[in-house]
C-alpha cells in the first residue's frame, strides 16, 4: 500500500522485474487520450489480491492508466458502510485482465483474481451542476461515478480525507470509498477466499494451484 504515484507508469515499472512477474508492462508512458481512452466508456476493475495482506484493489481508468486504491475490506453495497481506500501507484490499462500468481519476492507477491470489471460513468459536477473533468475531480479529492459491472452497480464516491492531491508526496494519503444512496444495490462484499473471478470463475486457491502445476 504505497503512497500516490501520479507520474504515469514510472512507479509501476520501478517496482517490478518483468523477467519474473507475469504482470503486464503496459506502455512506458501514458498518452494524451481523454478519460475514455479510445472512445468507449472508461473501464474499472476490482481485483482480489492475496499478498502479504489479503485485500481488494479498486482501479478506475483515467486517461491511459488505471488509478488504483487498495481497499482492505472491499467495496460495499451499503451506503452507510464507508470503506478505507489507500492509493497505490498507477497501473497500465492491460492490468484489467491480469489474473495469476506474482512470484514470491516480487513486489506484491501473491495470487490475483479479477472479482469484477466493467465500465463506469463519471458523475462529478461543480456547485452549478456543470460536469467536472474526472481527473480534476480526483485531484480535488472528491469524485462521483456510476459503476456498470458484472457484480457492482450503482453510484459510488471516492473522497480523500487525509493527504495531499494526486501527484503529491503524502505517504499517508487515504480515501473513503462509499456507495451513495442514489444508485441501485449490488452484491455485498464476498468472502475473498470463496469469491470467484468474473473472468474465469476461478477462486484464489484454484488459480494458485493451477499455476503451481504448470
Amino acid at each position: 500500500m504505497d503512497g500516490e504515484g501520479g507520474d504515469g507508469l514510472r512507479d509501476y515499472h520501478g517496482k517490478r522485474d518483468f523477467g519474473r512477474t507475469g504482470e503486464p508492462a503496459g506502455r512506458q508512458a501514458p498518452g494524451d487520450g481523454g478519460a475514455d481512452g479510445e472512445g468507449g466508456a472508461p473501464r474499472f476493475v476490482v481485483q482480489i489480491h492475496d499478498a502479504s495482506t489479503l485485500h481488494f484493489d479498486f482501479r478506475l481508468q483515467v486517461a491511459d492508466v488505471l488509478k488504483s486504491w487498495s481497499v482492505p475490506k472491499g467495496p460495499s453495497a451499503d451506503p452507510s458502510d464507508k470503506r478505507l481506500a489507500v492509493p497505490t501507484e498507477d497501473h497500465p490499462l492491460e492490468y484489467e485482465e491480469f489474473e495469476g500468481v506474482i512470484p514470491a519476492g516480487e513486489y506484491g507477491g501473491g495470487t490475483v483474481i479479477v472479482w469484477d470489471h466493467g465500465t463506469y460513468e463519471p458523475l462529478s459536477h461543480d456547485r452549478r451542476g456543470r460536469p467536472v473533468d474526472f481527473a480534476e475531480s480526483l485531484a480535488h479529492g472528491h469524485a462521483r461515478f456510476r459503476l456498470h459491472g458484472a457484480k457492482l452497480h450503482g453510484e459510488y464516491a471516492l473522497t480523500r480525507f487525509r493527504g495531499g492531491p494526486d501527484g503529491g508526496a503524502a505517504a499517508d494519503a487515504a480515501w473513503l470509498l462509499v456507495k451513495t444512496a442514489g444508485g441501485g444495490r449490488g452484491h455485498g462484499t464476498p468472502d475473498p477466499r470463496r469469491a470467484r473471478s468474473a473472468r474465469t470463475g476461478r477462486t484464489l486457491a484454484r488459480v494458485a494451484a493451477e499455476e503451481s502445476e504448470a
